[in-house]
């Protein structure tokens, strides 16, 4: 009987070692036809890793490409086949690089990839190239790979580029040397441009119509005004607008295949927020978001409902760099705004004077006091407060300086997300359900009452910065990138991978 117990425990431990032999029997890339064609399936599609903003070498092609010679080791040509195609695989389909090593302002959670589950997929595929060519994400990111397409054949042709001086600003009107240098610069960018004055360097009011076309087209104050924002833009070379549209391919990776059916997307880069519902966009919005001092983070989070007359808790570093040096001059200067200052943060009684603190010997960078704005008309977070999960304390919301929503530009906030119409997105959230009434919430916003609202279904948040994009009919968009983030990311996809 201990015999036959002996006998049935060698077979067990036999077991794995017989199926790991019969899957090493089953190559993937080398030993059938079927298997060297997928081989030189992947292979071609390395080499075209540059539609996607990725390079053939960061998978050893060369390697790849002698490992399948006649007479090479095929137990090498499998080991190297499939490392490269796992990497490939998972650089196309969730990005190059993990978002989060970037930036801090950056905190998105990736799709991770199960290497044993994507070569058995690979290796269960019918049509191999097409399944490959499913990998990477839908939406705008062929309209980008053409533009990158695009971008660089113009690179290619040694196209002139001409940069624009900084200096005062240059208004319509003005006489002014760089004039010529703005035609040709605006030519150069395929601009129609009209011929000239009597005057070469006058600023004259048809040309200042093409300026103001370009600043609509990327997102500026529309103006006429060739400022130092305007000037940058206009410098922007093609060599970055191409660095441009490989980060922006990459960013997209970052984010699921399919964001689903409800979900709210903000674009910082756009200053643009949209609903969409059912799968469709069914509520638009601009947004005004963090200055380059104070980005507007990238994250996923999900938002639950939101709370009327919303108290404005103020952050510490807001405290300790922007309201300390009024303290210091006037310890009531606060009061105006309807500001409160408390020696808790959790205690609602523990309400100081100001006078009774010496201001001067406040350490600005661990600034001690809470200080809370109460609910009104120049309440910083306006009438309607939008809560949502993330580790930077930022959430959207309504505003009392309406008036910014006017300039182009809109990246003046300490980070937060300021919504233009928030009663109007509210109604499209509800779609009529869960008893929700607009005149009753207006009337709870005119008589001060903080009253909390649950939305009938979670609504899924994604705070994106997408500096190029493309509308359902390929029309391609690029906005400026304000917070320098395109160039960190493109560096960060060319370092070796782990």
């Amino acid at each position: 009987m201990r015999r036959a117990f002996v006998v049935i425990g060698l077979l067990a431990l036999l077991a794995p070692l017989t199926a790991a032999a019969s899957f090493a029997s089953d190559r993937l890339w080398t030993g059938s036809h079927a298997a060297e064609a997928r081989a030189q399936a992947l292979l071609t599609a390395i080499r075209a890793a540059g539609d996607h903003g990725l390079k053939p070498e960061w998978y050893r092609i060369a390697d790849l490409e002698k490992a399948l010679e006649p007479g090479a080791d095929r137990d090498r040509a499998e080991q190297l086949l499939s490392d490269a195609f796992v990497t490939y695989a998972s650089d196309i389909s969730t990005g190059r690089v993990r978002a989060n090593s970037i930036d801090r302002d950056i905190d998105i959670q990736q799709r991770r990839i199960d290497r044993a589950g994507l070569l058995k997929e690979a290796a269960d595929a019918g049509d191999f190239p097409t399944w490959l060519a499913s990998l990477p994400p839908k939406g705008d990111y062929p309209a980008l790979q053409k533009t990158l397409a695009t971008l660089r054949q113009k690179r290619a042709t040694a196209a002139t580029f001409t940069s624009l001086p900084y200096g005062d600003a240059l208004k319509p009107g003005m006489i002014d040397p760089r004039v010529p240098m703005l035609r040709q610069r605006l030519a150069e960018l395929e601009m129609t441009v009209p011929a000239p004055s009597a005057v070469a360097e006058l600023y004259d009011d048809a040309l200042a119509v093409v300026v103001k076309d370009y600043q609509a087209a990327k997102g500026l104050t529309v103006d006429g005004v060739i400022g130092a924002k305007t000037t940058r833009s206009l410098n922007t070379s093609l060599d970055d607008r191409i660095d441009q549209v490989v980060a922006n391919l990459e960013r997209r990776r970052w984010l699921p295949a399919d964001l689903g059916n409800r979900y709210v997307l903000v674009n910082a880069a756009d200053y643009s927020m949209v609903f969409v519902d059912g799968g469709q966009p069914v509520f638009r919005s601009l947004v005004i978001v963090g200055t380059p001092k104070n980005p507007t983070p990238e994250i996923a989070s999900t938002m639950y409902g939101f709370q009327t007359n919303p108290y404005w808790t103020v952050p510490q570093s807001i405290s300790g760099e922007e309201y300390l040096p009024i303290l210091r001059r006037d310890p009531h200067a606060l009061a105006a705004g309807g500001f409160r200052i408390f020696e808790s943060w959790s205690d609602d009684d523990s309400e100081i004077d100001p006078d009774t603190v010496d201001w001067n010997a406040v350490d600005p960078k661990a600034f001690p006091y809470r200080i809370r704005q109460d609910p009104g008309v120049g309440n910083a977070l306006g009438y309607i407060f939008f809560p949502f999960s993330n580790r930077y304390g930022i959430y959207m919301h309504d505003t009392a300086t309406r008036a910014l929503f006017a300039e182009g530009s809109r990246n003046f906030s300490h980070g937060c997300i300021r919504l233009q119409n928030p009663l109007e997105f509210v109604e499209k959230v509800f779609g009529g359900r869960g008893g929700f009434d607009k005149e009753r919430v207006r009337a709870a916003i005119d008589g001060g009452q903080q009253v909390s609202y649950t939305f009938p279904e979670p609504v899924r948040l994604y705070v994106t910065y997408r500096t190029v994009t493309a509308n359902a009919d390929g029309e391609v968009t690029f906005r400026d990138d304000i917070y320098g983030r395109d160039r960190r990311v493109v560096q960060a996809m060319g370092q070796p991978r782990s």
